[in-house]
């Protein structure tokens, strides 16, 4: 199995390539210079492997949610080169790409992804781990702080930004349920190749112009009266 993996959706930035289980990545934060880095990368990674473009079965991306701009780029470099190689493409939620390595770590823990969404809201998604995948418990969401559901139990691990979003209140409301909150953790596209190799062994791979994007609302901004609103309140 050869997949090329990209993850653009935050302000990190990661290609990964997989071949035959093995992953190598570039990473790095790096906020709007992913369209500058994505493709050299993704040369280098092939040209280190020794794999040619022509070589890959499938491309994955994370899909969202996430930055309008990051998961649209992402998600038109998959195209283009499934396009231009006739190969399949796998989406990957950006959510589960996240919760991926707190599940491997404790396995017997929920795991709750959290996103900055900006606009007072987070992305937000709920995991248990099913035979080392992570599987939702729920719809992916964008919703405020204080709208975030989280299944019944105790000692749930938070991951993501969203946990450090409108001064930390998802982490403040809550802290009785989490064992532990990592707000610093961010989607990696070695998860992202990964989850999508479980994917394409189960037919998760699209035709190219199938693959959409995960926005989960249509607005990018507050309008200046919105900005205001909230500031008084």
């Amino acid at each position: 199995m050869r997949l090329l993996a990209f993850e653009t959706a935050t302000e990190a930035c990661s290609v990964a390539l997989l071949v035959d289980g093995e992953v190598r990545e570039r990473f790095e934060v790096a906020p709007r210079r992913h369209a500058e880095l994505a493709l050299p990368w993704a040369g280098a990674l092939l040209a280190e492997a020794g794999v040619a473009r022509a070589q890959l079965d499938a491309i994955a991306v994370g899909r969202g949610p996430g930055a309008f701009t990051g998961v649209r780029l992402g998600i038109a470099l998959a195209q283009g080169i499934a396009l231009a190689l006739d190969r399949p493409v796998v989406p990957v939620s950006t959510l589960a790409t996240l919760a991926a390595p707190a599940l491997r770590a404790a396995p017997a823990h929920g795991v709750l992804a959290a996103i900055d969404a900006r606009m007072g809201e987070v992305y937000a998604a709920a995991y248990r781990d099913r035979q080392g995948v992570p599987e939702a418990l729920g719809p992916e969401r964008v919703a405020p702080p204080d709208g975030v559901p989280l299944p019944e139990g105790d000692a749930w691990i938070g991951v993501g930004t969203g946990f450090a979003a409108v001064q930390g209140a998802l982490a403040a409301r809550l802290a009785p349920r989490l064992a532990l909150a990592d707000a610093a953790a961010l989607p990696r596209a070695a998860e992202t190749a990964r989850l999508a190799a479980r994917l394409y062994a189960e037919g998760g791979g699209l035709a190219p112009e199938a693959v959409e994007p995960a926005y989960l609302r249509d607005r990018v901004a507050l309008t200046l009266a919105e900005q205001a609103a909230r500031r008084v309140g």
